[in-house]
């Protein structure tokens, strides 16, 4: 069955809460949390603090995204807070193997993440250290952007030469997508704008769930 990851991204910020418990009552598999830091990504998200308050609350895990020039300085911030699943961007400089061997040193899932230029050729050689890799659908950065239906075919690359992980895809998915990416071999969906905008998230979540 695909996972469902609803992005607090989306949430409403006065109201984090308040959300991701209503994404969690919905049904919602993991929390998703984009991390930005305005160098990386034209936008500037989410804290420790705020990774570590979800942490007391969440019921599901929390799926962290650093999208960040140089992740190695925060890594352990974000897994003291609580972080379950810590993915970092395969085009930043840095030694990306000793990164993903932190990570589960310290007891969490690793994952390997790629924009829509960045070609699967790039997390090969991290493959048996991944848990988890990450296709980006659109540039990172902005919630509500129209998936890009071209990068898609890394998902079923992935999957063509033996990729048993967890294969995400983040980005303009919604439920008239979805089924398209899970053909492709998608086991993890993060969704924002079209769950928490839905009239009825619990039904829609079990619609979604169907669907892989």
């Amino acid at each position: 069955m695909i996972r469902i990851a609803p992005s607090i991204l989306a949430a409403d910020v006065l109201n984090l809460e308040r959300d991701a418990r209503k994404m969690m009552d919905a049904g919602a598999d993991w929390l998703h949390v984009d991390v930005m830091d305005a160098h990386f990504v034209p936008n500037l998200a989410y804290s420790p603090a705020v990774v570590r308050r979800l942490k007391e609350i969440s019921t599901v895990p929390l799926d962290v995204h650093l999208m960040m020039d140089h992740p190695e300085r925060f890594l352990d911030p974000f897994l003291d807070a609580g972080a379950d699943i810590l993915t970092i961007h395969a085009e930043v400089a840095g030694d990306l193997g000793a990164m993903l061997g932190k990570i589960h040193r310290r007891g969490a899932r690793a994952g390997l993440a790629v924009r829509p230029g960045t070609g699967i050729s790039a997390v090969i050689p991290f493959l048996n250290q991944a848990d988890l890799i990450l296709t980006m659908t659109v540039e990172p950065g902005f919630g509500g952007q129209k998936l890009n239906e071209g990068v898609l075919g890394k998902i079923s690359d992935l999957r063509r030469i033996g990729y048993t992980g967890e294969i995400e895809a983040d980005g303009g998915i919604k439920e008239s997508n979805l089924e398209m990416l899970t053909e492709k071999g998608l086991s993890v969906a993060v969704m924002g704008t079209a769950l928490y905008r839905a009239e009825d998230p619990k039904e829609m979540m079990r619609r979604l769930h169907e669907m892989g």
